[in-house]
Formats: structure tokens, C-alpha cells, sequence
């Protein structure tokens, strides 16, 4: 009898701790998304076949597509900066790519040719033409993959603090999928993800690895990001593809395969300066610059300073004088490859 009632009694705190976790899960989700930061009056919808996804378009011109970065809290708020700036020269797309921000956020495990079918998709049924891309962090492996399958999608590439060639081939361990199990759990799982997307968390991300300087972080961009990690059905799924390494992909063969005119703009802090002249290695073509006192967001640091070496590289002479440079460089290489067949 004693032994019973142990036991009931254990399954009775069991559940009301269960019970509260819930409401205290469902508490945070609706404060993090009260206050409809990223609400936008004239936003637009990609009906895709895995999800909604949401985008904005601005400005006329030559259209440029903008990929956020993989971060829990990113999304296309990350680009606000810089995309009306960009608007005055370029038809400006933003995408929220599927599990994060304003699109829908189903529970699948996430992977780099996912999103390499999504931005494919996405350009030939919402942009219909050849578009310049700039993509940050984590997402510029996704944006040569899909370059390197869908090459006729693509004018120019510019990428920001991309993630070194080691870090994308990152394979998932084999302890991710109980990892991943354990993560996709309807109430522990889901009060795991809230701890590490809390604002704290948030905050201190950004003012310790996003940031150079601390105090240009503002609050509405801790409120937007916040937000953007909180919306959906399920915001965790793709947080546990990400720490499993399910988006991860070995770039180094297709980064070899592009012929596209390649512009990195990264930090001078954290090795990057290294990590770009390793994607030199693998295409020679690639045109790099390190920009000062900035860390992993510098179009949302120093927009102004991204915005003009975005426009000196988009420059016609620019890209003209680029294909020169490649044209002359396949003629001499392709001899010396003859030779030594």
C-alpha cells in the first residue's frame, strides 16, 4: 500500500510539473510574439510545398535575393539596414527561410538540400529571372550548393563571414539522432529551446559574437530576433537540425565548380581573414575584403559601409573586369591541363 501510494503520489507531482512547464513554455511563446515587431503591412507568400514562406520585395531593378544567416533568431529583419538602402538601385528580395521568422515552421528535420531546393524554387517562381544573391554566415554553403546545381539562376554571388570549409563539412555524430529525439520532445525539448533563446540568451549573443561593439546593440533588435525565434508551430525542429548538423554540407567540390563572379566581405577578427583566403584556394577567381572592428553581422553593424562595397562590386565596370580576369585565367589553365592529360 505504501509502495502504491509512492508511487501515485510521484506520477501526480510528475504531472503537475509537466503541466507547468507547459504553461510556462506557452507563457514565454506568447510574450516573445505580443508585441508584433515583424508584422509587415506589404509582406508577401510563397506557397511552397513543405510550408509558406514569407518574403518582402522593394525597390525596381535588377533583383537581388537576400539569405539570412542559420542562427535559432534569424530571419530577414537581420537585412532591414541594408535592404531599403539596396531598393534605391535593385528590386530588393528578402526571404525567412522555412523554420524561421515569419514562415512556417514544421516539424522535419532540416537539411542543406532543403534549403537548396527552397532558394531554387523560390527563384524561378518569385523572382523569374537571373538574380545576384547575398547571403551571411552559415547560409552562404546553401547559396553556393544551389549555385553550383541551378548555375542559370545566378548572376553574381556575394557572401558575408562565411563559415569556414571544415565547419560546413561537419556530419551529424552518432548520438544525433537521440540528440535530436530527445530535442523534439513536446514539453522538455520545447523548455531546452526556450533557455537557449531566451532574450538573455539572445542578447548575449549578440553583444558577445555579433556584435564588435556592445552598445550598438539595440533593444528592438533583441525584441525582433526574440520574436522571430519564438513564432510557428514548431521553432525548435530546425534549432535541432542545426546543433545535429543536418544543414551541414561539404562545399569544397562545388565551390571549385562555379563560374559565377564570388565577392566575400568578412571581419578581421576570429580567424576570418584565414577562412577567406581558404576559399581562394579552392577558386582563385573569388575577390575578398576584411572589414574593421565589425564581428559576424556587419551589414547590421555597419550597413553603410556593406552597402558600398556591395555597389563597387555590383558596379558594371566591376563585373566586366571580373570575366576579363576569368576568361584570361581558364585560357592559361586549360593548356597546362591538356599538357599534363
Amino acid at each position: 500500500m505504501k509502495t502504491r501510494n509512492k508511487l501515485l503520489t510521484l506520477l501526480i507531482l510528475s504531472a503537475g510539473a509537466g503541466a507547468a512547464t507547459a504553461l510556462i513554455n506557452k507563457a514565454i511563446k506568447l510574450s516573445a510574439t505580443s508585441r508584433n515587431i515583424l508584422q509587415e503591412p506589404e509582406a508577401c507568400c510563397f506557397k511552397w510545398r513543405l510550408g509558406n514562406i514569407h518574403y518582402t520585395k522593394s525597390g525596381s531593378g535588377k533583383p537581388v535575393l537576400l539569405v539570412h544567416d542559420l542562427l535559432p533568431a534569424s530571419c530577414g529583419f537581420e537585412w532591414s539596414s541594408l535592404s531599403s538602402k539596396l531598393a534605391e538601385s535593385y528590386t530588393v528580395y528578402t526571404i525567412d527561410l522555412l523554420g524561421f521568422g515569419r514562415s512556417e515552421k514544421p516539424n522535419l528535420t532540416y537539411t542543406n538540400y532543403l534549403y537548396v531546393q527552397l532558394i531554387s524554387d523560390f527563384i524561378k517562381s518569385e523572382i523569374g529571372h537571373r538574380t545576384d544573391i547575398i547571403a551571411s554566415g552559415s547560409s552562404v554553403a546553401l547559396g553556393i550548393m544551389t549555385c553550383c546545381n541551378s548555375p542559370e539562376l545566378f548572376d553574381r554571388l556575394l557572401f558575408i563571414n562565411p563559415e569556414t570549409l571544415l565547419s560546413c563539412s561537419q556530419v551529424p555524430g552518432k548520438n544525433a539522432k537521440l540528440y535530436k529525439l530527445f530535442l523534439d520532445l513536446p514539453i522538455v525539448g520545447t523548455l531546452i529551446y526556450n533557455i537557449a533563446c531566451s532574450k538573455q540568451s539572445i542578447t548575449k549573443e549578440f553583444m558577445t559574437n555579433l556584435y564588435y561593439n556592445p552598445y550598438s546593440v539595440k533593444a528592438k533588435m533583441i525584441d525582433a530576433c526574440h520574436e522571430a525565434a519564438h513564432l510557428g508551430n514548431s521553432p525548435k525542429s530546425v534549432y535541432a537540425s542545426i546543433k545535429c548538423n543536418y544543414i551541414k554540407c561539404n562545399i569544397c567540390n562545388a565551390l571549385k565548380k562555379i563560374d559565377n563572379s564570388i565577392y566575400l566581405i568578412g571581419s578581421n577578427t576570429g580567424g576570418m581573414k584565414e577562412c577567406l583566403e581558404e576559399y581562394k584556394d579552392y577558386n582563385p577567381a573569388i575577390e575578398t575584403i576584411t572589414i574593421p572592428n565589425v564581428k559576424r553581422l556587419p551589414h547590421m553593424e555597419k550597413s553603410a559601409q556593406v552597402y558600398d562595397l556591395i555597389q563597387t562590386f555590383f558596379h558594371p565596370n566591376q563585373s566586366a573586369m571580373f570575366h576579363v580576369k576569368h576568361s584570361v585565367r581558364r585560357i592559361y589553365s586549360e593548356p597546362f591541363l591538356l599538357y599534363n592529360i
